[in-house]
């Protein structure tokens, strides 16, 4: 006895659909390409059609060399004008650099002969104080013993399949920003980045690929040195900070390393420019009529705005 469906239709009739996907990737070519090259190959192009083609692949190949050299000769043509434009620019920054290099040398020497002049003036125990307030506060220079951090740059290393960069191999403005702090935090008396010495308002900051230190760049190596008691090199090293580096520095081939060094001398920060508010010279009354100044923004010589401290903060 045969089993029937229950709806009495007959079994070998059944349509099944075709499986799209699978007849697709059987037969990826379009029927109609394959239709045209069985008509190429039992009807070839006339003798005319031939030879008609071949000055037109003539011409477009000539038009396109001469594209090629035209755009050759135009780039030689101006390489001379942009290696003078880039030479007279590098010449440029680095007379900037040694006029900037004089004129710090110049303030250092006018420093230390105001701080003379100031000492004779003032009392023994005056001056004393007054150089232990420059020497806390960044202004004075200093010498003593402490550490020194060293980071520099890895060497570039590419990925063999994507050819990116295989990690952060560079050093970034955060590392030195958490080292620096670190360091303070393990009692660092005085700290500078690369001769650069750190106050209570200096930046560490990133301009592109540049790292800025009170606007000043600097660049790898970076040695972030710090006066400070013997135990600084125990408790930076025992910090957050010195083991995400040594993390860090495992993993890309960052040069990261921490040694003590003795008689260091970290000179003194620039002074800084600093603005302070002023009472208006003519205050108006207030609208009820009391009097009470306070109705203008206090500002330098009575200008009734408040402007903003500088004194190189975010």
């Amino acid at each position: 006895m045969s089993a029937t469906p229950r709806d009495g239709r007959d079994p070998s009739a059944r349509v099944y659909a075709p499986d799209f996907l699978t007849d697709l990737f059987r037969n990826p070519l379009d029927p109609g390409y394959a239709d045209a090259a069985a008509r190429r190959r039992e009807v070839p192009p006339s003798g005319l059609r031939r030879w008609a083609a071949r000055p037109v692949t003539v011409v477009v190949v000539v038009v396109i060399g001469f594209l090629f050299s035209v755009a050759y000769r135009e780039t030689m043509a101006e390489e001379p004008g942009r290696a003078k434009a880039r030479a007279g620019l590098i010449a440029e920054i680095k007379q900037r650099e040694d006029e900037t290099d004089r004129l710090t040398a110049r303030a250092d020497q006018l420093r230390e002969e105001v701080s003379r002049q100031r000492d004779a003036a003032l009392s023994g125990s005056q001056a004393s104080r007054l150089r232990n307030l420059e020497a806390g506060t960044g202004l004075a220079r200093v010498r003593g013993d402490g550490v020194v951090v060293r980071l520099a740059d890895a060497a570039e290393d590419k990925d063999a399949v994507t050819g990116a960069d295989a990690g952060p191999s560079r050093v970034l403005y955060s590392d030195l920003q958490k080292v620096a702090n670190a360091l303070w935090a393990a009692g660092a008396e005085a700290v500078a980045v690369n001769g650069q010495r750190l106050t209570a308002t200096s930046t560490i900051r990133s301009a592109g690929e540049a790292i800025l230190v009170d606007y000043r760049p600097v660049t790898s190596p970076y040695a972030v040195s710090a006066i400070g008691p013997g135990s600084m090199r125990d408790r930076f090293d025992d910090s957050r900070a010195a083991s995400l580096m040594r993390e860090v520095s495992r993993s890309t081939g960052l040069s990261f390393g921490v040694r003590e060094a003795e008689g260091l001398t970290l000179p003194a920060a620039p002074q800084p420019r600093l603005r302070y508010a002023e009472p208006s010279v003519s205050p108006s009354p207030s609208p009820s009529g009391s009097g009470v100044a306070g109705s203008t923004s206090p500002g330098p010589a009575g200008s009734g705005t408040s402007p903003s401290p500088s004194g190189g903060g975010r």
